[in-house]
C-alpha cells in the first residue's frame, strides 16, 4: 500500500489540530500541515474542500474529514486505531 498524501489544515491554538498531528506522528504517517491563522490561500483552500471555516480539516487523498475522529482517521491512512 502506498503511502496516502495528507494535508492537515490546522491553528496553533486548536487541541484537536495538536492530537490528529501527534497521532500521525507517532504512527510515521508523514504529513502537510498548514497553519490557516496565517495562510489566507490555504484558509481559502480549507473552505473550498470543507464547506466551512473549522479545523482541523483532514485530506487523505481526497477524502476529507472534518473534525479529528482518531478511529476514522486511522483507518483512512490504514493503521490500526
Amino acid at each position: 500500500m502506498s503511502t496516502p498524501n495528507i494535508q492537515i489544515y490546522s491553528t496553533p491554538t486548536c487541541g484537536f489540530c495538536k492530537q490528529a498531528k501527534e497521532f500521525l506522528a507517532e504512527n510515521n504517517v508523514p504529513f502537510t500541515d498548514y497553519n490557516v491563522a496565517a495562510d489566507a490561500e490555504k484558509r481559502n483552500e480549507l473552505v473550498e474542500k470543507s464547506g466551512q471555516m473549522g479545523v482541523p480539516v483532514i485530506d487523505v487523498d481526497g477524502q476529507i474529514l472534518i473534525g479529528y475522529d482518531r478511529a476514522t482517521l486511522a483507518k483512512l491512512v490504514g493503521i490500526e486505531a
